[in-house]
């Protein structure tokens, strides 16, 4: 710190304590006498005013209550890029020259100093800098790169840098950094508040090869994406979540080798942004989480179609959107290679009280999920809830114009656009027959709980138990149960059931992943316990 301000003060991130800041304006404010900075706080409630001083105004905030001044000697301006590494691993030599003064040895009368120790302490120091591969600075308020060449002759080794929430102002202060790292693989610099390009340049070779990019917190616009990524040309992972982007733009012949993008807490104008970055060719996962969009919908493609927006999409965040109708679901399943998705508070969801039912329809609405909500969707589940899809809007079906004869099969436009996979269901499984749609309750948790007897026959102290259990209950969660019931570990209880048609006959239940309907459990059977 010190009692002037830098001839580059203005525009440069300080820190003043713990509290970090933009310097905004640089001169004196009479009646004062001396130097001010002028000072716009990232928190605002450090602040006091907008930049006015007596009627005057220095310069300008976001926030009425954003800025402040300060004298140069409170704001510390960084230090380089070197000297953080140095200090951060204790390599600064701070020991090494006190031990220098001290190279000396004793035998009776006679002092014998070693010559060159001090040397050889900063071939030690060399050595260790060299052998860095993966380095963090985060919050060691680096602000500049340093003498030119000095990182690349002494950190040679290094792939991966953490530069995140430091006192960088400028995207020319990280090229001048990465400039230096021959094989940058991945950078991130998040929560560093800076200026992009605001033009295009001629490209360099300085980001080669680098893979993984987080710009989370950096204020960037897409726009100033799309200018810096033609020097991307390896990019597979851009992370760029609260930045206030609104609007996107096509990539035209950059990102082309993206597989992740996250563009989660921006709150983009509509769900129609998406399809301007629908062909990415090698995007995998696009992560949207609170990105206020409230519907999807990929109008290439028709019903039971697959789209060519997103052609390589296999993992998809939308959590905690706005999306309240299930056609944006019934529109997923024209992604071609969707097997992720996480979807969890959306107004949709709220539509259907019991979580299994809900998890059962969205997976019956999207053919090819594996994973949803992070949970794997083994085949017994995938096939009871496409068979309870296929029974539970059977007579919907025939009333909007259904039928077993091919030939009559002509169900309405209304019908195809709220059930697209109806049809593809039905070739799967066979259309639904009569007699299971007589009398078919609505699906509710009611209609899906089965009423169980639980019974441990070597232990006839234990009084039988009825129980109503969801079929799709697994067996590792009826363990847990009965781990609450009967205060067993779940690992040393054996469980087998027997039929109330089959009489004697008993059949395992050997896998803790599989739902009770994956054995064909009905009401009335008996849950046989043992340990």
């Amino acid at each position: 710190m010190t009692a002037w301000a830098p001839s580059d003060a203005l525009g440069r991130r300080v820190l003043c304590g713990t509290e970090y800041a933009t310097v905004r304006y640089v001169g004196g404010v009479p009646p004062t006498a001396g130097i001010w900075l002028g000072v716009e706080w990232d928190d605002p409630q450090r602040g006091k005013h907008d930049g006015t001083y007596e009627g005057t105004q220095y310069f300008k905030c976001r926030h009425p209550r954003g800025g402040s001044f300060i004298r140069p000697n409170k704001a510390n301006f960084g230090v380089d890029f070197l000297t953080a590494v140095k200090d951060r691993y204790a390599l600064n030599g701070e020991q090494d020259v006190q031990r220098g003064t001290e190279n000396t040895l004793v035998f009776g009368k006679k002092t014998v100093e070693f010559v060159g120790m001090d040397s050889i302490a900063e071939q030690q120091r060399q050595v260790q800098l060299n052998q860095l591969v993966d380095i963090s600075v985060r919050e060691c308020a680096v602000s500049h790169a340093g003498q030119k060449e000095e990182i690349s002759r002494t950190c040679a080794n290094i792939r991966h840098i953490n530069l995140s929430k430091n006192l960088i102002s400028s995207w020319e202060t990280v090229t001048a950094i990465a400039s230096q790292v021959q094989n940058l693989e991945t950078l991130n610099i998040s929560e560093n508040k800076m200026k992009f390009l605001s033009t295009s340049t001629s490209v360099s070779s300085v980001f080669s090869k680098l893979r993984i990019l987080a710009l989370n917190q950096t204020e960037i616009t897409w726009t100033e994406v799309l200018l810096c990524a033609p020097g991307w040309p390896a990019l597979e992972e851009l992370y760029l979540t609260s930045n206030n982007i609104t609007v996107l733009a096509r990539p035209d012949n950059v990102l082309q080798t993206l597989k992740l993008l996250d563009l989660s807490d921006n709150q983009l104008l509509d769900g129609n942004q998406l399809h301007l970055i629908a062909h990415l060719p090698r995007l995998e996962q696009l992560i949207l989480r609170n990105t206020g969009i409230s519907s999807m919908h990929f109008p290439d493609a028709g019903f039971g179609c697959k789209t060519k927006m997103f052609p390589s999409l296999k993992r998809l965040a939308i959590n905690d959107n706005k999306i309240s109708q299930w056609s944006s679901i019934n529109e997923l399943d024209k992604l071609p290679n969707l097997q992720s998705l996480q979807c969890h508070n959306n107004p949709f969801m709220d539509t259907e009280k019991n979580p299994e039912t809900l998890r059962q329809l969205i997976i019956a609405k999207i053919s090819q999920l594996e994973v949803l909500n992070k949970s794997e969707i083994l085949p017994a589940e995938r096939k009871g809830a496409e068979l309870d899809y296929r029974k539970i809007f059977g007579n919907d079906w025939l009333a909007a114009g259904g039928n077993w004869n091919p030939e009559k099969n002509k169900p309405s436009e209304e019908f195809l656009a709220a059930h697209p996979r109806y049809p593809s269901l039905c070739l799967k499984y066979g259309a639904p027959e009569e007699g299971e749609l007589k009398g078919r309750q609505p699906l509710t948790l009611k209609n899906q709980l089965l009423t169980l007897t639980i019974k441990c026959p070597e232990k006839p102290e234990q009084k039988p138990v009825e129980k109503k259990l969801p079929e799709s209950m697994t067996i590792q969660r009826v363990k847990g149960l009965l781990y609450r019931l009967l205060k067993i570990p779940g690992s040393e209880l054996k469980l087998s059931y027997e039929s109330s048609k089959l009489e004697g006959k008993e059949v395992e239940l050997d896998n803790d992943l599989k739902p009770l309907q994956f054995y064909s459990i009905e009401s009335g059977d008996c849950v046989l316990v043992r340990w």
